[in-house]
């Protein structure tokens, strides 16, 4: 399967994913149909000797081994750079694909049009229950799961499977290495789309995907939704960063300022019902100041982006959901849960 001038690069970001990292690889390994593929693996200093059983068991995997933990924007970044193939597949270690996969996504990338990043449906790997086929978005930028196989455009790919032509990733300049570990395929979906690049999923094929295996929280147990203080921040902050560079200007004077006093509300409202400040502290508190710290970053990258706008506003808004998705949330599964 491995090829010298391969069609398909599938780039896998590896932290301490020894439990992991087999049936990631094998289900790339064992891909249905004659393609040409290489697979990288970017090993961020993991502690659990993952790197090494990679190199010795997986011969033509191309590693590369970090000597410091730096992050997933910043090891897919030097994955695509090292790349040969005229397609990306950017896939978590806690995902293992479907058979038909790769074959399903190239013959979706080579039938339209122009490039385009592409998702298939996300399945729990524990369970077998759908997760979603792409996300919409409410206002907020926050990700609604579609689960509906006849729509194909969607706001965005989840990073954990997520196709893009070399080029358009070059294009785009990849990932911001400065964003952290959640938010990257939020931006790049964004920024694909104002461009005027589709973003689409399919509803064939899949993955499987141990959704928190590689990052923490971000998933329901028992009912109710468990994610970790550092995951929140992230989130909170990185929307907002997208918010700032990817908002048409004439959705941004009116919908930055009301998330950021609505996201500073549900921090405090938050704090009073706990009787805790933590959440306070640890997510809210940071997101003002984050901004600020970020403004050059922030202004740069978005007068780069609306200078490539092609998107008119109401394709712009096509994803879109009205309904607030965290007051869902909140009525379905009650506070999340914080660790």
């Amino acid at each position: 399967m491995t090829d010298t001038n391969p069609v398909i690069s599938v780039c896998i970001a590896n932290y301490n994913g020894m439990e992991v990292i087999d049936d990631c690889l094998r289900s790339v390994l064992e891909q249905e149909g004659l393609l040409s593929v290489e697979i990288l693996v970017h090993d961020d200093a993991s502690s659990d000797g993952s790197a090494a059983y990679i190199r010795n068991c997986y011969p033509d995997v191309k590693l590369i081994e970090s000597p410091e933990n730096v992050g997933f924007c910043v090891a897919n970044n030097r994955m695509a750079a090292a790349a040969r193939g005229k397609y990306l597949l950017l896939l978590n270690n806690d995902a293992a694909l479907y058979p038909d996969a790769l074959q399903t996504l190239l013959v979706e990338a080579e039938r339209l049009y122009q490039p385009a990043i592409l998702g298939l449906p996300q399945y729990d790997a524990a369970s077998g229950e759908l997760i979603d086929i792409g996300s919409l978005f409410d206002p907020f930028l926050n990700p609604v799961p579609n689960r509906n196989p006849d729509r194909s455009e969607v706001g965005m790919i989840i990073g954990a499977c997520l196709w893009i032509p070399q080029a358009l990733w070059q294009k785009l300049g990849g990932f911001p290495e400065w964003f952290g570990s959640v938010g990257e395929d939020l931006y790049l979906c964004c920024r694909a789309r104002l461009a005027g690049y589709p973003v689409r999923a399919m509803g064939v094929s899949g993955y499987r995907h141990r959704v928190g295996a590689s990052f923490g929280g971000g998933k329901v147990q028992g009912g109710r939704l468990t994610t970790t203080f550092r995951r929140r921040a992230l989130s909170e902050q990185n929307k907002t960063f997208v918010m700032v560079i990817c908002y048409p200007g004439t959705l941004l004077i009116w919908l930055l300022p009301l998330h950021l006093v609505l996201i500073h509300l549900e921090g405090l409202l938050l704090t009073l019902i706990k009787g805790d400040g933590t959440a306070w502290k640890k997510i809210y508190a940071p997101l003002l100041p984050a901004l600020w710290h970020q403004r050059q970053k922030l202004l740069s990258l978005r007068l780069n982006s609306q200078s490539q706008r092609k998107a008119s506003l109401r394709s712009w808004l096509t994803p879109f959901c009205w309904t607030p998705w965290k007051l869902k949330m909140l009525i379905r599964h009650g506070l999340p849960k914080l660790t």
